[in-house]
């Protein structure tokens, strides 16, 4: 599966690359929409010192991580989003006859290798707070993992979201709120939100697991929400939760099914 995973973003990159001036310009364009949010936080530290208690560099690490995480699942898993539109189009079948698995197939489908500059600025980004924060040696091995978790969770989100796209094909918007709606929750220090908000997206929809909790461990914070000492080392076991529920959902989605005839 992974193979042919790596084979369809290949073609599609390929056939990319056939234009290099557009590829070149898209590229610098994604990097430079990425680097909006950024600008934003700027801002806003260019009028106050902290933010919900984080000063400017804590903030920064905490977008870096989730920024990264996000931008990888948006390059390669976010096409998911588009199931509703084979769905209404007729074209699903052909993903479903073919003997590759389908979320495999839509995942892949119409990848676009230019979305390479969002990574390379949220890499920039966490790579100046780490150095900049002078993050100590022996807190520094959570931020890989940091990272991994917020894959799985936000490509679980995106799994999520396409399964519901099997029931709600003319609601686009719900898709939009939990894929790209989640990724601009996770840009700030939870704190800012508030205590309902924060227990939410901890115990119902883990979004705190992405870079909230185990971001305290790094920056040797304590939760201001009073949360136990052990919740910053589970994200990936809720991480594994949540994929688990995904696979499920999408599965039920496929099973649930019926062809448009079309």
């Amino acid at each position: 599966m992974a193979r042919t995973y790596f084979l369809l973003l290949w073609t599609w990159t390929r056939a990319a690359a056939a234009y290099p001036v557009s590829f070149a310009m898209m590229t610098a364009f994604g990097f430079a929409i990425a680097a909006i949010d950024v600008g934003v936080i700027l801002v806003v530290f260019a009028n106050t010192t902290t933010l919900a208690g984080f000063s400017r560099e804590e903030v920064l690490f905490l977008y870096g991580t989730a920024g990264l995480a996000f931008a990888i699942c948006d390059t390669f898993v976010s096409n998911l989003d588009r199931v509703s539109q084979h769905i209404k189009a007729g074209t699903l079948d052909t993903f479903l006859i073919r003997p590759a698995g389908a979320w495999i197939q839509l995942a892949a489908d119409r990848f676009m290798a230019n979305r390479v500059g969002r990574i390379l600025q949220a890499a920039l980004v966490l790579g100046y707070a780490v150095t900049a924060l002078g993050i100590d040696g022996g807190r520094a091995w959570m931020i890989p993992v940091m990272v991994v978790t917020g894959i799985v969770i936000f490509a679980s989100l995106w799994t999520i979201a396409g399964a519901l796209q099997f029931v709600l094909t003319d609601a686009p918007e719900v898709v939009n709120t939990l894929t790209y709606g989640s990724s601009q929750l996770t840009q700030y220090p939870l704190s800012v939100y508030g205590r309902d908000l924060a227990r939410a997206v901890t115990y119902v929809l883990p979004l705190a697991f992405v870079n909230w909790q185990p971001g305290l461990y790094v920056l040797g914070r304590a939760d201001p929400f009073g949360t136990p000492g052990f919740m910053r080392f589970i994200g990936p076991a809720a991480a594994l939760v949540l994929a688990l529920l995904a696979a499920l959902a999408w599965r039920q989605g496929i099973r649930h099914y019926r062809s448009t005839g079309s």
